[in-house]
C-alpha cells in the first residue's frame, strides 16, 4: 500500500501510486485530509442523529413536521435565481460515469447529465479513480475511446451540464484512511471533483453542480453548506459559484423541504423527487409500525398512489415558492434495440410520467437512455413553450399534511406471487453485476440501480415480517423466498457456460441477498456490507 502525506493528516491510497498518480495528486490528497480534518466529525454525529431519530420513528410509528423549525417553513425568503446553464433542465440523463456511457450521455442532446458516482455507480476502487478521471477528460472536453477498431467521441452538437451526484453521508471510502479511520465516500467524490473540475467549470462560462443524495434532514444539509463555503475559500472560488440539487429520497427529508433549501442558502439550487429510494425509505423507516405502511408489489406502487402524489405536488408547490427548480425523477423503463414491441411500451410509458410530470409543474425530469432523450424533451417542449422552466408557476392549491405524506395503506394493490418472484430475481441479478463493478444494469426492459435493488429486496424483508399472504393464502417466508432463489439461480445457471459461471459472482450474490433480504435484523442500506465484498 503506498502512502502520501498530507499537510493536515496521514492518508493511504490503496493503489499502487502510478495508478491514480493523476486522480490522488499531492496537493488533491492534502486537500481531502483537511476536510476530512474539518468536517468527519459532524459527519459521524449525524449518522448517529439518524440512527437515533429512526428509533423514535419505529417506536411510535409517527413523523410530523419539526416545530423547532416553524419560522423556516413560514418565512418569506427564496434561494438565488439559476445559472444560466441550470435555467433550462427539461432533459436530464443519468448514468454512471464508465467513459463509453460518459461519451454517450454528453452526445445524448440533454441539457443536463447527471453524472452517478452513487447508485448507477459501484465503489470498486478502478471506478473510484476512473470516475473522476473520466469527469476531469469531459469536463475539458478530451474524453475518447478506442475499443478494437471502434472509436468513441464527443460529437460537434451542444453538450449537457454536467452535475456531479457523489455518495451520500452514510458510504466510507476504505482505500483512503485519514487520521487512522476510513474516508468518507461523499467528502471524496465531491472533493476530488471539486478541487480539479471547479475551476476549470467556471473559466468555460459552467461552474461546479452537484446533485446531494440521501439526505434525512436539514443538519445533513446545513454540513455541506459548510462544507462547500470552506471549498470555495480553500480553492478561491467565487461565493456561491457551487450550486445543488437535493434528491429528496427518504421520508424524513420530505418533511423538511423548505428546511433544506434554507441551510444550503446561496448553494441551493433545486430539488429532486428521488422515487425509488423514497419508497425504500418508508419502508425501512416504518418498518416496526405495522400493516398501514406495507407496500404492495412494486408495480403497482405508482406516482399516482395518494401518498405518491403528495409528496410530488408538495415538492413542486415548495420549490417554486422558494425559486428552486423542481426535477423529476426516473421512469425504469428502457428500450430494447432488439425488441420493436418492448421499445414502444416503453415510449409510452415514460411519455405517459413525463406528461404527468410537466403538468403538475416539474421543471424537467430524469431519462436513463439516450433512445429516451427525446422523448421527455418533446413533452417539455410542449409544455415549456419558448420558457426555459415553470418557475413562475406557484401551486398555492397545494396544501399537503403529514397525513397525506404517510397515507401508504391507500395504494391498493396486493402482494402476488409474481411480484414476489420478479424482487428476487431483480435482486439476485442486480447483486451480482454490483459485486462485478456495474451499477446501472438492464434487467427485463427495466433499467435497475441500488435504489431498485433497495426496494426489491426490502419489499422481500417487510413482507416476510408482517406476516404478508399471496392471494391463495401462502404466507410469504423466509423459507418460501429460499426457494424462489434456488430456482431463479438454478435457472441462469442452466443459460449460462461453465466457464462463465465460475466467473460470475453469483453464489456470493445468493449470501449477500439472503443477508439483506431474509435476516432477522434489517440492514440499513445494502450497499454497506455488499462493499466487503470488493475490490
Amino acid at each position: 500500500m503506498s502512502r502520501t502525506k498530507a499537510e493536515s493528516g496521514p492518508a493511504s491510497a490503496a493503489a499502487p501510486a502510478d495508478e491514480t498518480a493523476d486522480v490522488l495528486t499531492v496537493d488533491a490528497v492534502a486537500f481531502l485530509a483537511d476536510l476530512h480534518k474539518r468536517f468527519a466529525g459532524r459527519r459521524a454525529d449525524l449518522l448517529a442523529a439518524r440512527r437515533r431519530r429512526r428509533t423514535e420513528i419505529a417506536r411510535t410509528g409517527r413523523l410530523d413536521l419539526r416545530p423547532d423549525t416553524a419560522q423556516v417553513r413560514a418565512g418569506d425568503w427564496t434561494v438565488p435565481p439559476p445559472p444560466a446553464d441550470l435555467a433550462d433542465r427539461r432533459v436530464e440523463i443519468t448514468g454512471p460515469t464508465e467513459r463509453k456511457m460518459t461519451i454517450n450521455a454528453l452526445n445524448s442532446g440533454a441539457r443536463v447529465w447527471l453524472a452517478d458516482l452513487e447508485d448507477a455507480n459501484t465503489p470498486h476502487w478502478a471506478n473510484v479513480i476512473g470516475g473522476q478521471r473520466n469527469l476531469a477528460d469531459a469536463v475539458r472536453g478530451t474524453i475518447e475511446l478506442r475499443t478494437g477498431a471502434r472509436t468513441y467521441r464527443l460529437g460537434p452538437g451542444p453538450r449537457p451540464t454536467i452535475v456531479v451526484r457523489p455518495r451520500g453521508w452514510h458510504l466510507d471510502e476504505r482505500h483512503l484512511a485519514f487520521d487512522g479511520g476510513p474516508a468518507v465516500g461523499a467528502l471524496v467524490d465531491a472533493g476530488l471533483h471539486l478541487f480539479h473540475n471547479a475551476a476549470e467549470l467556471l473559466r468555460r462560462g459552467s461552474g461546479p453542480y452537484l446533485y446531494l443524495p440521501k439526505l434525512e434532514s436539514h443538519e445533513e444539509a446545513a454540513l455541506w453548506h459548510d462544507v462547500f463555503a470552506h471549498t470555495e475559500s480553500a480553492l478561491d472560488l467565487p461565493t456561491g459559484s457551487i450550486r445543488v440539487t437535493v434528491l429528496i429520497e427518504t421520508i424524513t427529508a420530505a418533511f423538511e423541504m423548505d428546511e433544506i433549501l434554507w441551510a444550503l442558502g446561496p448553494y441551493a439550487a433545486g430539488l429532486n423527487a428521488g422515487r425509488w429510494d423514497y419508497l425504500f425509505s418508508i419502508i425501512k423507516n416504518f418498518r416496526d409500525a405495522g400493516g398501514q405502511f406495507v407496500l404492495p408489489d412494486r408495480s403497482a406502487v405508482t406516482m399516482t398512489a395518494p401518498f405518491m402524489r403528495a409528496y410530488t405536488e408538495l415538492l413542486v408547490a415548495t420549490c417554486h415558492r422558494r425559486g428552486a427548480m423542481a426535477i423529476g425523477g426516473m421512469s425504469a423503463f428502457i428500450p430494447n434495440r432488439r425488441d420493436a414491441e418492448a421499445t414502444a411500451r416503453a415510449v409510452d410509458q415514460v411519455r405517459a410520467d413525463k406528461q404527468r410530470e410537466a403538468g403538475d409543474g416539474f421543471d424537467g425530469s430524469w431519462v436513463a437512455h439516450p433512445d429516451l432523450v427525446p422523448v421527455c424533451r418533446e413533452v417539455f417542449d410542449e409544455f415549456l413553450g419558448e420558457r426555459s422552466n415553470q418557475l413562475d408557476r406557484q401551486r398555492p392549491d397545494v396544501a399537503v399534511t403529514a397525513d397525506q405524506l404517510l397515507d401508504v395503506a391507500a395504494t391498493g394493490g396486493t402482494v402476488t406471487e409474481a411480484g414476489l418472484r420478479g424482487n428476487v430475481a431483480v435482486a439476485l441479478r442486480y447483486l451480482e453485476a454490483w459485486l462485478r463493478g456495474n451499477g446501472a444494469v438492464a434487467i427485463n426492459n427495466l433499467m435497475e440501480d441500488a435504489a431498485t435493488a433497495e426496494i426489491s429486496r426490502s419489499q422481500i424483508w417487510q413482507w416476510i415480517h408482517n406476516g404478508v399472504r399471496l392471494p391463495d393464502g401462502t404466507p410469504v417466508t423466509a423459507g418460501l423466498v429460499r426457494g424462489i432463489g434456488d430456482a431463479e439461480l438454478a435457472a441462469i445457471r442452466a443459460d449460462l457456460t461453465e466457464p462463465d459461471w465460475a466467473a460470475s459472482r453469483f453464489p456470493a450474490a445468493r449470501a449477500l441477498f439472503d443477508d439483506v433480504a431474509l435476516g432477522d435484523d434489517f440492514v440499513d442500506f445494502l450497499t454497506l456490507p455488499a462493499y466487503r465484498l470488493i475490490d
